[in-house]
């Protein structure tokens, strides 16, 4: 697949309250402040702020998906047992393949944080096309949940005790034919074949 050096990333918070103005939003500047701290490598950010409803969140994924050219998407909110809760069952509809690790670890680290981490139903996929593949990932919707489902798990001198989601995240992307990332150590070490010795 042809893809550039820069990779393009979808931030979509999903949320009535916040969609109407109840509340700003804070997902979306969450996910930007953590990528901006652990990405090293150039990115370009597309962002979206919609309601709890299925057909617009299909909509705008595809759009992301095959319009922009994501290859990483990150989901913000509507994941729990709530009745407008719709967030998995759209990412879900555009998906090709899903990755039941990423969701799993997303809940255990969670766990150690909040029991009520066992309510969420967020959900981890790819979507293909024959020339382009991308990675969706439903992150929680506090802003403190976001660092910690992409970070992990850190002991109070600031040891690593669980790793966070994204240090499969950029492996799982060049699997997929996205571009390289590089990360800084500090916030989420990337995980590749070879490193584990470093």
């Amino acid at each position: 697949m042809h893809h550039s050096d820069t990779i393009v990333i979808g931030l979509v918070s999903i949320s009535d309250r916040a969609y109407d103005g109840t509340y700003a939003d804070r997902g979306i500047p969450a996910l930007s402040e953590w990528l901006s701290l652990a990405v090293k490598s150039p990115f370009e950010l597309k962002t979206r702020q919609i309601p709890d409803e299925k057909e617009q969140i299909e909509k705008n994924l595809l759009e992301l998906a095959e319009k922009d050219r994501c290859s990483l998407i990150l989901t913000t909110g509507g994941t729990g047992p709530g009745r407008r809760d719709v967030t998995p069952e759209a990412t879900l509809a555009v998906a090709t393949k899903t990755m039941p690790g990423l969701a799993e670890q997303m809940r255990n680290i969670s766990l150690h944080f909040v029991p009520t981490a066992v309510l969420s139903r967020q959900v981890a996929v790819i979507r293909e096309t024959p020339d382009h593949a991308v990675l969706i990932l439903n992150l929680p919707g506090q802003p403190n949940a976001i660092r910690q489902t992409l970070e992990g798990v850190r002991d109070p001198d600031g040891t690593l005790r669980v790793p966070g989601i994204f240090t499969a995240v950029p492996y799982c992307i060049e699997l997929i034919g996205g571009p390289r990332i590089e990360t800084r150590e500090t916030v989420s070490k990337t995980w590749r074949p070879g490193t584990e010795k470093n």
